[in-house]
C-alpha cells in the first residue's frame, strides 16, 4: 500500500534545479498512478524508493495539503514541464562545453515505437541542436523477457547518455526501471515519462492551455476519449477521494 502522507514530494518547479547531477531516478504521481500502487506492492516500492517524485496531478497537491502530508507541494509540475526543464537545461551544459571545446551531451529516449522515436530525434534536432540524441525502441509487449531487458539494459549502458527518458505506459516504466535499477550504469538523471513521448512526436495532443491552466486536463482526455478514459477518471477520481479520506 502507498501512503500519499509519507511520500518525498517536490515541491515546486524552482526544486526541479536543486536536483543533483548524478545518477537519479525521477518519477511521476498522480490519481490514476496513486490508485494502482494500492494493489501493486511493486509499483508502490518504485514510487516509494525513487530518489525524486514530481506531483502530476492537482488531485495530488491538494490531497498532500488536505491530509497534512511531510511534503506539501506548492504547485503541480507535469511530466511535460519535467520534461522541458531538463532538455533545457542539458542542451545548455552541451553548448557550452561544446564552447570550450568539448563535445555534444547525449540524450536517450527508450521506449515507445520506432514511427515516435523517429519523430522525436527530428524534432529534437530543431529545438535542442546542442543535444545528440539516442534511441531504443523495446519490444511491444506487456512484459520484457529476461533476454529482452538484457539488451535494453546493455543498449542504454553502452550509450551511456547524459540524461534518460523512459516512455513506456505506467506502471510498467516505473517497475522496470526499479527493478533494473542497479543494473544501469550510467552517471545521469532518469525520468519516466509516459504519455510525453507521443506529446513531444506530436502523435497525443496535450490538452489546450487554458484546461492546463485550470487542471482540467483530466476532463479534456475524457471528452476526447470518453470510452478508453471514463472508468479511470470517473470511478478513478472517486475512489482517489475515497483513498484520501482513509489516509486523513
Amino acid at each position: 500500500m502507498l501512503e500519499l502522507k509519507n511520500l518525498k514530494i517536490v515541491l515546486s518547479q524552482a526544486d526541479l534545479a536543486k536536483i543533483p547531477q548524478q545518477k537519479t531516478l525521477i518519477n511521476t504521481i498522480n490519481a490514476f498512478s496513486y490508485n494502482n500502487a494500492q494493489e501493486d506492492s511493486l509499483f508502490a516500492e518504485a514510487l516509494r524508493n525513487g530518489d525524486y517524485l514530481i506531483p502530476d496531478g492537482a488531485s495530488i497537491v491538494k490531497a498532500c495539503r488536505k491530509i497534512k502530508a511531510k511534503c506539501q507541494p506548492i504547485e503541480r509540475i507535469a511530466g511535460w514541464d519535467l520534461f522541458v526543464f531538463e532538455m533545457n537545461s542539458l542542451n545548455e551544459r552541451s553548448r557550452k562545453a561544446m564552447a570550450d571545446g568539448g563535445t555534444k551531451l547525449k540524450v536517450m529516449f527508450m521506449g515507445s515505437s520506432e514511427k515516435v522515436l523517429s519523430l522525436i530525434r527530428e524534432r529534437a534536432a530543431k529545438e535542442y541542436p546542442s543535444l545528440e540524441v539516442a534511441t531504443y525502441s523495446p519490444p511491444y509487449k506487456p512484459e520484457f523477457s529476461e533476454e529482452d531487458s538484457n539488451a535494453i539494459i546493455n543498449a542504454i549502458n553502452s550509450e551511456n547518455p547524459d540524461l534518460l527518458w523512459i516512455g513506456m505506459t505506467a506502471p510498467k516504466q516505473e517497475k522496470w526501471t526499479y527493478s533494473h535499477w542497479d543494473r544501469l550504469n550510467i552517471h545521469c538523471h532518469v525520468g519516466t515519462i509516459g504519455a510525453v513521448f507521443d506529446f513531444f512526436a506530436g502523435t497525443a495532443k496535450r490538452a489546450p492551455l487554458w484546461w492546463q491552466k485550470h487542471s482540467l486536463e483530466w476532463l479534456y482526455r475524457l471528452i476526447i476519449e470518453p470510452r478508453r478514459m471514463w472508468r479511470r477518471y470517473i470511478i478513478g477520481n472517486v475512489r482517489f477521494l475515497w483513498l484520501i479520506s482513509k489516509e486523513k
